[in-house]
């Protein structure tokens, strides 16, 4: 393990938090948290090439992993959790894991994070081949849980890459893209649900969106392929149908409730 200086435990810039009145408190955090977008724009270029990477193995039938723990875990889970709704893919195309398995989602679960063999076996489950794709992501850079998934990995020739918020930690190490956002202390020293979730938030909404409009589940700027499953989105639909085809509301909606989805509704009349 390299010798680093871990910057997410770093005491925080701001001291007797108790002492401070709401807007003062809030005022900081906010402060603080406009380094964070500066942080990842930074980054856009190594995360670009992963993109590419991750599209080209998709389009072969690959899968893209994101393995956690804790905060990490949790938004590696929403971020996998919302391609099925948004872009209509299947459940099993994009998978979040956390340490601890579901239960640990909304329940820590004591030293599951410690376990370096775990997350490997967790994803054996799903029989990973040499298109699969492998992101761990980890504040710390040193969560066990998350390094041995990412070195059993790409020990067994699957891209991997690391999501973490200190320069030169294992993880970055360990694998092939690393995504080393330095955000700065925390508001509240070493809380990383704080600014560094934030910016794993923000490299998981480029990741997988970039991923998404990549294969083509974007047209225009509209998500065509998203599931209809309440009104709120079915309403949404129609209006997409009505401005890509330019028909009346009552036919975009007739269009939609044959064809069962935006995209292919289009294309139907596109066709004609």
């Amino acid at each position: 393990m390299s010798d680093y200086k871990k910057i997410t435990e770093t005491t925080s810039h701001y001291d007797h938090l108790e002492k401070m009145d709401t807007l003062s408190i809030l005022e900081a955090m906010n402060k603080e948290d406009q380094k964070v977008a500066e942080a990842v724009e930074a980054l856009i270029p190594q995360i670009s090439k992963l993109v590419d990477e991750i599209a080209h193995r998709f389009e072969k039938g690959g899968r893209l992993f994101y393995i956690g723990a804790g905060t990490s875990g949790r938004l590696g889970i929403l971020d996998a959790s919302e391609i099925p709704p948004t872009y209509g893919m299947p459940h099993d195309r994009v998978i979040g894991l956390i340490a601890g398995g579901d239960s640990a989602i909304r329940k820590a679960v004591e030293f599951a994070e410690d376990d370096t063999e775990q997350a490997w076996k967790d994803m054996d489950v799903y029989k990973l081949t040499e298109n699969d794709v492998v992101i761990g992501i980890a504040a710390s850079g040193t969560t066990p849980y998350v390094l041995g998934g990412v070195k059993a990995a790409r020990e067994r020739g699957l891209l991997t890459a690391g999501i973490t918020n200190n320069p030169g930690s294992p993880l970055a190490l360990e694998t092939d893209f690393p995504i080393e956002i330095v955000v700065g202390p925390e508001f509240v020293t070493g809380s990383t649900r704080m600014k560094s979730g934030t910016s794993q938030k923000l490299a998981l909404n480029m990741i997988s969106t970039a991923l998404m409009i990549k294969i083509g589940r974007v047209k225009g700027n509209k998500m065509v392929n998203m599931q209809l499953n309440n009104n709120k989105l079915v309403d949404r639909g129609i209006r997409f149908i009505m401005e890509e085809i330019h028909v009346s509301k009552e036919e975009a909606e007739q269009l939609l409730l044959k064809h069962g989805s935006v995209k292919k509704a289009i294309l139907s009349r596109q066709k004609d």
